[in-house]
């Protein structure tokens, strides 16, 4: 079938080529070149494994973490935003192809005819109709990328999801490690204050030290105490949040290993530039750019003139016949804009402000990435310093408490050198406690950071499977 326009036509298709609406300004930004190298020097590193979790070497946080990935419900959030740009994407592939619609018309009648007599009919007309718009200018073409673009933007936005909920779950389950062992200092700090308290109360009992000993002996005994419920406040609210995490109601967790048997794994190895590739978040906003930049193209040629092309074919069958007459149509349209009051400007104008908007949070994401690893490269090395210089304190404290003690005991020296030894220890115990979590909570971050052993052929090959 041969559609015949005009001898203008063409001529106009030709000059409206060159005329793909308004030139829209958008932002210009510098070029971005990552680091040759980090600030911090990583020492020893390490393959980053897709399942990272299982470098701390504790089951129960990796049940924890894959109990998460599979349950949470932010992850089924982003699945189903994946479903749906997928679908808009298969929906914008299907405006390239031509549509093909059947339909059927039946009628039983009785009319009078030009003699004046009675006719009865019974007739149908069945008929087939097919239409296309030719995208000759590559405006439906542009749309189908740009849905295409924002699906595998999707699909990086759902790995950024299970690696934010996977690098949560690990935090949470290390903080509650770190919160029972506190605790676990706080009891035997306790049980230390409640022997002093004893010897207080027998040495003035005894008239060998005055009432003012006892009250301190209370007294920071009673402040130790405090701290417990405090701790076990702390505990209940982590537990809460791992089991929002792992999609259960707020139930007790279980643990495994102990904070101090827990593996501290490699730091990850990878260079800056080779970050652009390896997390999910960047990679959405490069999709999401390009997206952008598709659908300014496509809102520019709006401007451009659609050609549609249709064709019917079909039968008219009636009692009133002899037979069947066959009937057809074919034909063409050219749908070009000349006044919108300023419509289709106003959408390539909104278009190029958003394509501006997915340029600067490109940026802005790729800077927060090399940001967050140069943060958690140099938590790591500052705080495994500040473990070693801790441990050493806590030894010291642990030794000079020791001293005071038999100093009290023997009359040598007043409580207040062993109450300060007490004090000094239990808050260097807590700080140790705590640096040693963040020294694992930092390992995670830095995974986090560098993806996660997250790979951008993660998502082509969805894609082709």
């Amino acid at each position: 079938m041969t559609v015949r326009f005009p001898s203008w036509q063409p001529a106009m298709l030709l000059l409206a080529t060159g005329c793909a609406g308004p030139m829209v300004e958008t932002a210009r930004l510098p070029a971005l070149a990552p680091p040759s190298a980090w600030r911090t020097d990583a020492g020893p590193t390490a393959p980053i494994d897709i399942a990272w979790w299982q470098g701390f070497g504790d089951g129960t946080l990796t049940a924890l973490v894959e109990k998460a990935l599979a349950n949470n419900p932010d992850i089924g959030i982003a699945m189903g935003r994946v479903r749906e740009a997928q679908a808009n994407e298969q929906l914008a592939r299907a405006q390239l192809l031509p549509t093909l619609d059947v339909s059927a018309a039946g009628a039983r009648s009785r009319s009078v005819n030009a003699f004046g007599l009675p006719v009865e009919q019974n007739a149908v007309q069945p008929q087939i109709q097919i239409a296309w718009e030719a995208d000759i200018f590559g405006r439906l073409a542009d749309q189908r990328a740009a849905a295409r673009a924002i699906y595998f933007a999707s699909q990086a936005a759902r790995d950024g999801v299970r690696l934010s909920v996977a690098g949560a779950t690990a935090n949470a389950y290390i903080t509650l490690l770190g919160l029972d062992a506190r605790l676990e200092v706080a009891r035997a700090t306790l049980a230390a204050r409640s022997e002093s308290l004893r010897v207080a109360t027998s040495r003035v009992e005894r008239g060998y030290s005055p009432k003012l000993e006892l009250q301190q002996a209370r007294a920071e005994y009673e402040a130790t105490a405090q701290i417990i419920p405090q701790i076990e406040l702390a505990i209940s609210r982590v537990e809460n949040t791992l089991s929002q995490l792992t999609g259960d109601p707020p139930a007790t967790i279980t643990r495994g290993l102990s904070l101090d048997k827990l593996h501290k794994p490699l730091i990850g190895e990878g260079l800056p530039s080779a970050l652009l590739r390896r997390r999910p978040d960047i990679a959405q906003a490069e999709y999401q750019l390009a997206g952008a930049d598709k659908s300014l193209a496509a809102a520019r040629k709006r401007f451009l003139p659609q050609v549609r092309l249709s064709a019917a074919a079909g039968a008219a069958i009636s009692t009133l016949l002899s037979d069947p007459i066959t009937i057809w149509s074919a034909g063409g349209s050219v749908l070009a804009p000349l006044f919108e009051g300023g419509r289709l400007t106003a959408q390539a104008e909104a278009a190029g402000a958003q394509r501006d908007q997915a340029a600067f949070a490109y940026r802005r994401t790729v800077l927060t990435g090399l940001r967050e690893v140069e943060d958690a490269l140099a938590t790591a090395k500052r705080v495994d310093e500040q473990i070693g210089q801790a441990a050493a304190q806590r030894d010291a404290l642990a030794e000079a408490l020791r001293l005071a003690s038999n100093r009290y005991r023997e009359g040598y020296s007043p409580y207040l050198e062993q109450l300060d030894a007490q004090r000094g220890l239990l808050s260097v115990q807590l700080t140790l406690v705590q640096l040693q979590a963040d020294a694992l909570t930092a390992r995670v971050q830095l995974y986090q950071a560098m993806g996660g052993g997250w790979s951008e052929e993660s998502i082509l090959q969805a894609t082709r499977d």
